[in-house]
């Protein structure tokens, strides 16, 4: 076993899950430890309702990602979305669509075929993945979310051959899977700028993966049901601390599934948005109370994926 563990050493591999927890010396471009996630903000309606609970709680919002998908989303709630995050300089990252779970596609809906998650199904959903992008981003969105090893690497290509704005910023979702220092930097080598990992993960693993890559890591503090339902509030600075740079995302337990949304399900996403905001007050409070110490990104900070809004 120590061979093995000395050859993954030999490739800048962590030698196994960092049980010891060093810090992590790495950093967000601005020099900060952490920024603040707001998931499931699916229109204009519930990300206005982000930006003015963050302003009555007083706390800082540098992202908000979306899973409903691009495709459910008119240009007009496109370019809103883009109007207010650009005002406000917050990030917003919008999904892309369709994937296996919106299509005909029998395996997901199977005992054992979960695992297919929300990958692309077939090489029309690539495209469509790609479309998907390519609208967003025409109306300003400079922040993306993909489940899908081979849309992940496309969208990377379209970026190199300038098919995609340069400034494009990629986010891998929690769907993916990926839970090991390896698996995680093959997505960042894939072209991956952050990467959602799974809930579950201990300290020592975090530290394990942060060892492994440089890119920023996604992490939920507080999980959806149907991600495990972890409440993990008095971890939240040590995960800072072993896993630096990292977005530490608020969901929201005991809440309802709404992808995909519409305006028939506006006023209970909105509702929820606003209170994964107080989830995010309270983790704040506990990094303010504990390790004040830990830095935070200033709004609209180098590296986020801020909207280009264009008027007409």
């Amino acid at each position: 076993m120590q061979e093995t563990k000395q050859f993954f050493g030999k490739l800048g591999l962590p030698e196994g899950d960092l049980h010891h927890l060093p810090s992590s010396s790495k950093t967000f471009p601005d020099g900060a430890q952490y920024r603040i996630e707001i998931p499931s903000v699916e229109g204009p309606a519930s990300l206005q309702a982000v930006v003015d609970a963050a302003k009555e709680f007083g706390v800082p919002v540098h992202r908000v990602s979306q899973g409903s998908g691009v495709m459910l989303l008119l240009d007009d709630e496109l370019k809103d979305m883009a109007r207010i995050a650009e005002q406000h300089r917050i990030e917003v990252s919008l999904f892309t669509g369709p994937r296996a779970s919106f299509d005909i596609y029998a395996q997901t809906a199977a005992a054992g075929g979960k695992s297919i998650g929300l990958r692309a199904s077939g090489m029309d959903q690539v495209v469509y993945a790609l479309e998907d992008v390519k609208r967003a981003c025409e109306h300003g969105i400079r922040g993306i979310l993909v489940a899908d090893e081979g849309v992940l690497w496309a969208v990377n290509e379209c970026k190199k051959a300038g098919e995609l704005p340069s400034d494009l910023v990629v986010k891998v979702s929690v769907s993916m899977g990926a839970c090991n220092p390896i698996s995680v930097r093959l997505m960042e080598q894939l072209g991956a700028d952050t990467y959602n990992v799974p809930t579950d993960l201990s300290l020592a693993k975090l530290a394990a993966i942060r060892q492994a890559v440089d890119i920023p890591i996604d992490l939920y503090i507080e999980v959806p049901d149907d991600f495990g339902g972890f409440i993990r509030y008095y971890d939240i600075c040590e995960i800072i601390r072993v896993a630096a740079p990292v977005y530490v995302k608020f969901g929201l337990r005991n809440a309802p599934n709404v992808y995909p949304s519409g305006t028939h399900l506006e006023d209970t996403v909105v509702k929820l948005s606003r209170e994964r905001v107080r989830r995010a007050r309270i983790g704040y409070d506990f990094i303010q109370r504990y390790h004040p110490e830990l830095l935070i990104s200033e709004p609209g900070a180098q590296g986020l994926g801020i909207p280009h809004y264009k008027s007409e």
